[in-house]
């Protein structure tokens, strides 16, 4: 299995001299998204985790509703890339796949609508998300402060984003990178439903921004509180208040902003003591 990056040679130039070393750089390629034969996407994203990366993809594309109903996947290493094929019972969307719905255009690695044709189809409303985990701040301190060390792609590279599932203590249990900052939580996502965990009963961290897709990715996983390192957008902003989301931005050892439904940030001790 791929490891993510690949090592090529490189001039480095530091103080006047040139010095000839080996560096490690992160995977790119076409992913094929294949459903029954059919194509549905070609998301540029690195080589590993393709399994979740499936599972994960087509959850959150609304393409299943169940894991069960992803039958087989099965990679195939092209030419020109890698194809996910597939196979998914005759009454899902992924099989109805059609001209409305085939994205047809490709997803780039920081691009997470890109080909869909039609303006209902990019902005979807997600159902509400449930009560979820009641998290003290110094679980997300916590959280944060143990991300870095769980990104051994962006470690070696410099280049990947990463997605990250921890407990309601802090504790950090599952961690997906990838070029595109879409695709890590989708591997995510897959992460935690082949894993069995619920979403609810802990956060997801991401190391971008919190755009409006990430958060209909999130919701739609029935994920309860998203903190990004970086800035939320205005929709993404609205579209977590509508579905219940805790969202968190800036998100620093010391320091974050909490833009919605802030009820589920609790004071320290506040856990211990039982008090909101």
């Amino acid at each position: 299995m791929s490891q993510g990056y690949v090592t090529r040679s490189v001039e480095r130039w530091r103080d006047g001299q040139v010095v000839r070393e080996d560096d490690d750089v992160a995977e790119e390629m076409p992913i094929a998204m294949v459903y029954n034969g059919e194509t549905f996407a070609v998301m540029m994203a690195t080589p590993h985790d393709l399994e979740d990366f499936a599972l994960g993809f087509s959850l959150s594309e609304g393409l299943i509703e169940h894991p069960w109903q992803l039958l087989s996947i099965e990679s195939q290493v092209l030419l020109e890339g890698i194809a996910l094929s597939m196979q998914v019972p005759s009454d899902t969307p992924a099989a109805r796949i059609g001209a409305e719905r085939q994205r047809l255009l490709p997803g780039r690695s920081g691009c997470g609508i890109c080909g869909t044709r039609d303006l209902e189809q990019a902005i979807r409303q997600s159902e509400p998300v449930g009560t979820g985990a009641l998290i003290e701040r110094a679980s997300l301190e916590r959280a944060l402060a143990a991300l870095q060390s769980h990104q051994p792609m962006n470690g070696a590279t410099g280049a990947v984003h990463a997605a990250a599932w921890a407990d309601m203590h802090g504790q950090i249990l599952l961690v997906r990178e990838d070029v595109g900052r879409h695709n890590a939580l989708d591997k995510l996502l897959g992460a935690l439903r082949r894993e069995g965990i619920d979403p609810a009963t802990g956060m997801v961290l991401v190391t971008s921004r919190a755009s409006y897709e990430m958060v209909t990715k999130a919701t739609r996983a029935g994920v309860t509180l998203l903190i990004a390192i970086s800035a939320p957008t205005a929709l993404a902003i609205e579209l977590a208040r509508s579905a219940g989301l805790t969202l968190i931005g800036f998100a620093r050892r010391g320091s974050h902003n909490v833009y919605t439904h802030p009820h589920r940030i609790a004071a320290a001790g506040a856990l211990e003591s039982g008090s909101p």
